[in-house]
Order: structure tokens, then sequence, then C-alpha cells
């Protein structure tokens, strides 16, 4: 087994002082300026040689950050919106202050955020995790001794807490809705493949159309972005089926919107010709015409929930096993469907 790499084994390979090393690291407010160049170095050397600052010699000396990193998945998706802010009000009662970053869904983006988060301390950590492994978030834990919450259902591991709506079911009744309420059976999915939410509300999709005995050709199952234009896009290749389906449950909000945008332009009558129905009820989910049928989450709650229980752990309040909280969802009716 190898040793433990130190601050001084960097300050050797970047070619620079250890003092230099501490500086980039830990952000010193020093009037010795580093330039972008040493800084890169610095960070090279980090990367190359996989050093971690010794968050466990900083807990033991009682310092705290005062500061907690959030990770969404898209910043610009008003889902997140209300969520953000309620971890925010929590965070400064406690009087901590909250970074946040969007992953925009994307796998290096994620695991960008998590290195550095092993490089630069926080107290409190919290994850919408859209590719994110199990054994990432442990490795997280170990380096950092962070606490971290997570939404989602997929993630076992251990003091980890979570909040999660249920969306398989959400997504399965709300097929079975549009089958047996609305008499569809030519029902198309538009979802985002290799994402522990998109693949889960795709298998509820399936799932709810087998029991009816209705077939879902390839065709019928368009890959999205979560964004706007994903929806559209698939939107396009959907209408241009021969017969086209009458309904398109879409895997969130953003694309039911760009498939309604896209269905408007074309002169598509929304439900008459064809039925639409979202995932989450975004504030624009309302105010779109016709406005739009949805499955109902509530990002407030789950905001407030996962903060409460991140500085239950932080303030060590609370040191028990994972807890679990189910945010119901409901199905919102309106014009789309």
């Amino acid at each position: 087994m190898t040793r433990n790499i130190t601050m001084h084994d960097v300050a050797r390979h970047a070619g620079v002082s250890q003092s230099t090393v501490s500086r980039v690291l830990n952000h010193s407010g020093s009037t010795v300026p580093i330039s972008d160049e040493t800084v890169q170095r610095v960070m090279a050397a980090v990367d190359e040689l996989g050093y971690y600052p010794n968050q466990i010699a900083r807990s033991l000396r009682g310092q705290k950050t005062r500061m907690l990193a959030m990770l969404v998945g898209d910043i610009s998706n008003p889902f997140y919106h209300v969520m953000v802010r309620k971890v925010q009000e929590v965070a400064r009662k406690h009087r901590y202050d909250l970074l946040i970053a969007s992953s925009d869904h994307d796998r290096d983006t994620e695991k960008n955020f998590v290195s550095s988060l092993i490089r630069r301390p926080v107290d409190g950590i919290f994850l919408v995790p859209y590719h994110t492994h199990d054994d990432e978030i442990s490795l997280l834990m170990r380096r950092t001794g962070a606490s971290v919450v997570l939404l989602g259902q997929e993630s076992n591991v251990s003091l980890v807490d979570t909040a999660y709506a249920d969306d398989d079911r959400a997504t399965y009744d709300a097929v079975r809705w549009l089958i047996h309420e609305r008499g569809h059976q030519r029902i198309a999915y538009i979802g985002v493949p290799n994402t522990h939410v998109g693949s889960r509300r795709a298998r509820a999709f399936l799932r709810a159309m087998e029991e009816a005995d209705l077939p879902v050709p390839d065709v019928c199952l368009e890959a999205g972005n979560f964004m706007v234009d994903g929806g559209a896009q698939a939107m396009v290749r959907l209408l241009a089926l021969n017969p086209r389906p009458t309904a398109v449950v879409a895997c969130n909000d953003l694309m039911a919107l760009g498939a309604l945008l896209v269905a408007g332009d074309r002169g598509i009558a929304v439900p008459k010709d064809i039925a639409v129905i979202g995932f989450d009820d975004i504030p624009e989910a309302e105010r779109i015409r016709p406005r739009l049928t949805t499955i109902a989450q509530y990002p407030e709650e789950i905001g407030e929930k996962l903060a409460n229980a991140l500085f239950d752990r932080i303030e060590g309040n609370y040191d028990g096993p994972a807890r679990h909280f189910e945010i119901p969802c409901r199905l919102i009716q309106r014009e789309s469907a």
C-alpha cells in the first residue's frame, strides 16, 4: 500500500514552495500574488498525485467552514428555484452560506464537482445526482468528513439521508389514467436514457403499457435532454410517425413545453389531436396555453426536509442510519390532456 500524498509532495511535483500550495488550495488572502500559471501547475500536481487535504485533522481542530455546497441538475429549470431558495433560507437560519453549482445533467461535470469538494472543504453537501454512484458518494464522505444529503431514490449509502417523490408510481398512474380515463392506446414517451430518474420513469411508463396489453414500438420511445429543445425535437419525430401517437408523456415539464410548442406551430390541436403530460408542475405549466397537465412534485418541501436533515447531522443532533423522506406526487389535470 502506498503512503499518503502530502502537501510537500505536491509542492515538489509542481516546483513551488509548500506555502504556495497552501495559499492556492486554501484561497488565502495573502498579499503575495500568485500567477494563473502557478495555480494551474499546483492544481495539475494535485490531480496527478491524487492529493486530498486532511479533512479529519481539520475537524479534530474544530474548524468549521460554515459553508454548504449544493449541486442541482440544471439551475435554469424552474423546478430547482424554490428548492434552492428553501435550502438557502434554512442555511441562513443556521448562519451558513451556500455555494450552488449546476451539473447540466453532465457526467463529467458531476465528477468534477465531487473532486473539487474533496480539495475545498465544506461542512455539508446537497446533491441531485443524475450520474454519480454510491461508491463515489462514499469516497466523498470519507475524504471530506462532510455530511451529505441527496434528492432521489437510488442511493443506499450509510448515513446519507434522501428525499424523493415516488415518481415511478406517479408516472405509472398517469399512464393508466390516459389509458382508462381518456381512452388513449397509442402513447409515446419522451425520456432521458442513462440517468437514474429517466430510467426509472421510463420503466414505469412501459410497465403501465404492458399491463394494458398496449405495444410500444421503439419509435415511440424518444430521447430528450430535460430541456425545451430536447422535447421539441422529440415531438417533431413523433409527429412524423404514421400513425402518430394520440398522447405523449414527457419525463419533465420543460420537454413537455417543447412538445406543446411544436404542436402549436404545426396547427395540431392539443388535446383533441394529441394529448401531452409533463412532470414537475413548474410555474410555466400553468401559464402556457393550453395549460399543461402534469405530475406535481413539491420542491420546497423536498428542500426543507433535506436541509433540516443535513443540519441535524452537522450539528450532532442525529447520527443514526440513513433516513428516507418520501414526498407524495399528484396528477394536476389541466387542458393539455
